[in-house]
């Protein structure tokens, strides 16, 4: 008996120390494995549903213009890993894009429209300040304007996002060896809106005369000087200038947001257009910052992503969701069979709550089908309207944005600025008709019902008629836009929520040795996956 209760006693110990040693290997974090150049990608308001709607043409589209029907996120998968990031602020449900682009940069809670600040006000040190003392080279790369919230999270300590006349100065105190984007009017003196002046005349020079000379500026700082003669940066505006530049170099590429996704793909072909592309602005950056031995930090924004969502226009959202799919395809083929290299994709936000939607409208009519089950003569008849994949073939045809439709429809003398004249521009560069009574609502409107004076959003009196969620339409002046989205909706078998943002966990995408990975599958939060993109610097 004693033998018995002392071979027991024995099991019991072993038992014991090994659930011991389990739990104990189990509650150690695996530390983040260095490497030596990390490449972080935000599509900018890019949710689960976006990239939903990026592999549903690429798969369905019948005449994808994917021709291996395979994206950019399926190469990313074949040997890398998937985590999904929360986006939520100190104390809010729902981030903006420089609070969340602060969290990714710093690793720290932010609050909300802050840069480079934690949730009390305090600066942080961002990845971009953390690899230039660790004698890397550093690079910002966007297709908005690189005084926006998401790059200049990655450089600047604000406040606000609002402070783009100060933000210059915080990129170049930063000091990244790359800045390629938009946002030429913010570094230039207000005397550059003097036509007639010898400085506009000198600017329109430097420039090539491919980009409108406008200062948003309010005092005669001259960053661009700065930038150049203190600062040493080799300065370029166009694609050419672009092409040659070789080293530290501050590219500005447009007055202020860069050219839209359907605007690029329409002139891809065009020699005589100016304008670099997200991707030709990140190949660029890779070959510049490939040269430090000491390895680089770089982000790349695909921002007009969040842009299109906003204004829940699905065309435009689509040919943005291309071209970030085309940037990260040159991404990886730079990164081809490196092992030193860390990419990370992600989103800051989900923008507008888009998803194809089942509807009643248009049900199919009732067909046979070949198969055994319908042999004796049954019809197959589903009770809703699913969804024709010939729809994405429609979306991809749009040939102007929405916003681009009703500048045109603006320009017009206010006699023209008609319901029909609306029906008309619609009907011409979409494929998703709208008649005139469509037209009659869409251009309804009322007394702001939001009304905040002095609001940058809010303060008009009069505004678009939102007759839904209104209160999730801020943008006001932009809601015609939303609303066309609304009249075009059943068409297009797609539904928005909102014109803001959402709390939808946003994927991480990796590709990287497998031990530099491994952290990152799983769920996170912004800040977490801010540090751990910090702390795989070697």
């Amino acid at each position: 008996m004693m033998k018995i209760l002392m071979k027991k006693s024995w099991a019991y110990c072993l038992i014991s120390v090994a659930l011991l040693s389990c739990t104990a290997a189990d509650s150690v974090k695996p530390e983040t494995a260095k490497v030596k150049n990390v490449i972080m990608i935000i599509g900018d308001g890019m949710g689960p549903q976006q990239v939903g709607l990026l592999l549903s043409y690429a798969r369905q589209a019948p005449h994808s213009v994917i021709a291996s029907r395979t994206t950019a996120l399926d190469r990313m998968m074949e040997q890398g890993r998937l985590g999904i990031s929360m986006t939520y602020t100190a104390d809010t449900l729902v981030t903006d894009s420089a609070a969340s682009a602060t969290q990714l940069a710093t690793g720290k809670f932010a609050g909300a429209e802050m840069l480079g600040l934690d949730k009390d006000g305090n600066p942080q040190e961002n990845i971009i300040e953390k690899a230039r003392r660790m004698g890397k080279a550093t690079g910002l790369v966007s297709d908005t304007r690189i005084t926006h919230a998401t790059p200049a999270a990655f450089a600047a300590h604000q406040t606000h996002r609002s402070q783009e006349n100060s933000i210059p100065e915080d990129l170049l105190a930063t000091g990244a060896d790359v800045m390629f984007s938009g946002g030429l009017s913010f570094w230039l003196p207000e005397q550059a809106n003097d036509k007639n002046s010898a400085l506009h005349r000198q600017l329109a020079q430097m420039t090539g005369n491919s980009i409108e000379i406008k200062s948003s500026r309010k005092d005669a700082k001259n960053l661009l000087t700065v930038a150049a003669e203190q600062q040493g940066y080799a300065l370029a505006f166009n694609k050419a200038q672009l092409q040659q530049a070789t080293g530290k170099t501050l590219g500005l590429f447009a007055e202020s947001g860069m050219a839209n996704g359907i605007v690029e793909t329409k002139n891809r072909d065009n020699v005589l257009h100016t304008q670099p592309t997200l991707k030709e602005m990140s190949e660029q950056a890779l070959e510049i910052l490939g040269r430090n031995e000491q390895g680089f930090f770089l982000m790349i924004e695909s921002g007009q992503i969040d842009w299109a969502a906003h204004r829940n226009d699905t065309g435009l959202l689509l040919h943005e969701m291309l071209r970030f799919n085309d940037t990260l395809n040159a991404v990886l083929d730079w990164a081809e069979n490196r092992q030193d290299t860390l990419i990370i994709v992600t989103a800051d936000h989900e923008t507008g709550g888009f998803g194809f939607s089942y509807s009643g409208v248009d049900i199919p009519k009732p067909h046979s089908l070949p198969g055994v089950a319908f042999a004796g003569g049954a019809l197959f008849q589903p009770n809703f309207n699913f969804g024709n994949p010939d729809v994405l073939d429609k979306i991809y045809a749009q040939q102007l944005s929405y916003h681009d439709i009703f500048s045109q429809l603006d320009k017009l003398p206010k006699d023209q600025q008609t319901p029909l004249k609306l029906t008309e521009l619609v009907n011409r560069y979409t494929e998703f008709k709208i008649t005139e009574a469509q037209a009659v609502k869409i251009l309804a409107t009322e007394a702001n019902p939001l009304y905040r004076a002095g609001h940058m959003s809010l303060g008009e009196k009069t505004v678009p008629k939102m007759e839904v969620n209104g209160a999730f339409f801020v943008y006001q002046k932009e809601n015609r836009e939303n609303l066309l989205a609304q009249a075009v909706s059943a068409s297009q078998q797609v539904v928005w929520a909102t014109g803001t943002h959402t709390s939808t966990p946003v994927f991480v995408f990796v590709k990287g040795e497998e031990q530099t990975m491994q952290p990152f599958a799983k769920i996170l939060h912004h800040t977490q996956l801010g540090r751990l993109a910090i702390d795989a610097l070697q």
